[in-house]
């Protein structure tokens, strides 16, 4: 798909990843509409970095984990530009460990209204819009808290309703994928550990001990946390490459997955 002159929904954009990715689409020439709701400060700043760019762009305030404001969103892009041609389905809540303690009602509710069913309400909702266009792209951004839990290293950061959560991310790729084909495909972006979201930027991150960073460190396979650039250049791919690819699930960790087994020396045999 080319980026330029294409339609963008963006949700979390106003910081992060969520926010390099919007900014990236805009500067390739899409017109990125996208929802604020928390952070109004990032907010503001974001809305200030999107106006000084030169293509057209739609910020709305939206609590995405209302199916009513949610429909409203779809229906200001189509007043507005008339098609959607690429959603990025951005939107988590994730309750670290290390910050919020043990489980209390709300912050349940709370990550499952997120993480989970606000991506499920802008799908269903975006979908026939996405649909009217002559081509569209949909992609989930999730957690390989979906793989791990809140085990090893990573217990700390990841949750077991936020993992939970994450597994069924990658079981609504597949259904939506079957939903919107043929000619708008779904694909899932599953993310370690980046400098945005559960590393050193974050706010779980500093309240970990040096020992605590360096386990999860010596987990990942090439030793380091991800950066921004590499996860737009990974939702790029998605975008503009990967025209033969639905309902597939891409995992961007560094090798963090993998890296809690070694691999020993091959024996000697007996033969």
């Amino acid at each position: 798909m080319e980026i330029k002159g294409k339609v963008a929904l963006v949700l979390g954009a106003t910081k992060g990843i969520g926010k390099a990715i919007g900014i990236a689409l805009a500067k390739e020439g899409a017109k990125v509409a996208f929802p604020y709701h928390d952070w109004p400060e990032e907010s503001q700043q974001t809305i200030q970095e999107f106006n000084a760019l030169d293509e057209d762009h739609l910020a709305v305030k939206v609590d995405l984990r209302d199916p009513e404001q949610v429909k409203e969103l779809i229906n200001q892009i189509r007043r507005k530009f008339g098609k959607l041609h690429i959603l990025i389905n951005n939107i988590e809540r994730g309750g670290m460990p290390i910050v919020h303690g043990p489980y209390v009602p709300d912050q349940w509710d709370l990550e499952m209204e997120t993480t989970l069913k606000a991506k499920w309400w802008v799908f269903h909702h975006a979908l026939s819009l996405l649909k009217s266009s002559d081509e569209g792209i949909v992609v989930n951004i999730s957690s390989i808290a979906g793989h791990v839990g809140r085990s090893g290293p990573a217990s700390l950061i990841f949750n077991d309703g936020y993992a939970a959560a994450n597994r069924a991310v990658s079981s609504f790729t597949e259904t939506w994928a079957r939903q919107a084909y043929p000619n708008v495909r779904v694909n899932e972006l599953m993310l370690g550990f980046f400098e945005t979201r559960h590393a050193e930027t974050t706010r779980g991150w500093e309240l970990l001990s040096d020992q605590q960073k360096k386990d999860i460190n010596d987990n990942i396979l090439l030793r380091r946390t991800g950066r921004l650039d590499e996860v737009v250049k990974a939702v790029f791919f998605l975008i503009q490459d990967a025209t033969y690819m639905t309902g597939t699930v891409m995992r961007m960790d560094g090798g963090y997955v993998l890296g809690g087994a070694t691999v020993p020396p091959m024996p000697k045999g007996v033969l």
